[in-house]
């Protein structure tokens, strides 16, 4: 949990800015927005940025295939702790 203050989840479709984020952000498996997306909730900018700068890390390239990218990023997160 973060200690970072923010929007809650059911208050981003009142916040202008958010609500146009949320689709992009939210975890299709669990249904909410993980924390780190959610730290940037009172900056609809930096969450853009934020997100734009994930896409685009795990987006393939000529020398890392997505598939290496998601494993890379799977053996970060376990070894994170993190459940994305």
């Amino acid at each position: 949990m973060a200690w970072i203050n923010k929007i809650p989840d059911e208050k981003w479709s009142e916040t202008p800015g958010l609500a146009e984020q949320y689709d992009s952000v939210v975890d299709s498996d669990y249904g909410r927005i993980d924390e780190i997306m959610a730290i940037h909730s009172l900056n609809p900018t930096g969450l853009a940025a934020h997100n734009a700068l994930y896409t685009s890390a795990m987006t393939g390239t000529k020398t890392l295939r997505k598939k290496e990218r998601e494993l890379i990023a799977l053996v970060v997160s376990l070894e994170n702790q993190c459940h994305y």
